[in-house]
């Protein structure tokens, strides 16, 4: 009998997790069979589970799944709308975000059942500078009732607390400001279910006056809760465990690495970042008027979000993960690359 205790997390922990790509829906099944009923663990998942590896030794393969090309797209995949000039001369950009049910991998062979903004977890990377004129057309296709929350200063009949029913369609405009990285959310209850499920994602609004020239990336700390326990048993950075594992990011020694995180993991109060063998400067939400302070670890709670700012002395491969272990033991860890 497996110990009340013993759930699900507790068998990713141990190893499980890293052989659900090599037998897929067939260990799955039963696992969800034991841990709803407290039965018997299969002989199946009990072989695996001894050979199987985990942290720092886990071996994620280098098959290049959709969930994984879809984490490293991602990266870099900044939305900057369709653009125009109003009569005034402001910049208006326009978006769409569609919200729609659908599963997608979180880990290979591992599909999560997700409630998406433009079909991916975390959703569309929304881009603009401050001052310009954001249009968002947010279509409900969903069998529930959705909402886009965006963080940052506008009129409260933009703030995204009306459910939009499934079929309907709303309009957000708004002047966007303050400059920074923000972050964007469903905002219809139960929250906890709308966030963990998968509706949020970064929303950037850069200074008029253009940053220093940096390598950019768009990180969004995230888990899932695969058998709706309110206990997460995976932790990712964009939506797929171990995404840059064996798949480093590919950097320059030399060269300024500019990192826009935010933590939208439910379920727990904190998640953090770690970087291995070098120190980076951290903005809170990106904005000058904040503190920046010169670490290797920060830690954000639910929403938060700032600018990290790297760059890498030497060749070689710098280790990143969350600072607390159970977290980076079930996915949330990856590498740079420095060439």
């Amino acid at each position: 009998m497996i110990n009340e205790k013993m759930d699900r997390r507790e068998i990713l922990k141990m190893g499980i997790f890293g052989t659900l790509g090599a037998f897929g829906a067939t260990i799955l099944a039963p696992l969800e069979r034991a841990f709803g009923s407290g039965h018997h663990i299969t002989a199946t998942a009990k072989t695996n589970m001894s050979h199987a590896r985990m942290g720092h030794g886990y071996d994620p393969g280098n098959e290049m799944t959709e969930g994984l090309k879809m984490a490293h797209k991602v990266l870099t995949d900044f939305d900057y709308g369709k653009v125009s000039t109003l009569p005034n001369g402001q910049t208006l950009r326009e978006y769409e975000i569609v919200s729609t049910e659908q599963s997608v991998e979180v880990a290979k062979g591992l599909m999560f059942p997700g409630w998406v903004y433009n079909g991916r977890i975390p959703g569309p990377t929304i881009r603009c500078t401050e001052g310009d004129i954001v249009r968002v057309t947010f279509k409900n296709l969903s069998s529930h009732p959705h909402s886009i929350h965006f963080h940052g200063i506008h009129p409260t009949n933009m703030d995204g607390l009306e459910p939009v029913q499934p079929g309907g369609t709303f309009v957000y405009e708004f002047a966007a400001k303050p400059y920074g990285v923000h972050v964007y959310h469903c905002h219809v209850a139960p929250l906890a279910r709308h966030i963990h499920k998968g509706m949020y994602g970064n929303f950037i609004i850069d200074p008029k006056k253009p940053r220093e020239k940096a390598l950019e990336l768009n990180m969004v700390m995230n888990g899932f809760d695969l058998d709706l326990d309110g206990e997460n048993d995976v932790y990712t950075v964009n939506g797929y465990a171990f995404a840059y594992h064996n798949h480093p990011i590919q950097v320059k020694a030399g060269e300024l690495v500019r990192i826009y995180l935010s933590n939208m993991t439910e379920f727990d109060m904190l998640n953090s970042f770690h970087l291995h063998a070098n120190f980076f400067h951290y903005t809170p939400n990106g904005h000058e008027s904040n503190p920046r302070i010169f670490t290797d670890t920060i830690s954000q709670i639910q929403g938060e979000r700032g600018i990290l700012e790297i760059v890498f002395p030497q060749p070689g491969r710098y280790m990143f993960h969350a600072h607390q272990s159970e977290f980076a033991e079930l996915g949330w860890m990856g590498f740079f690359e420095a060439k």
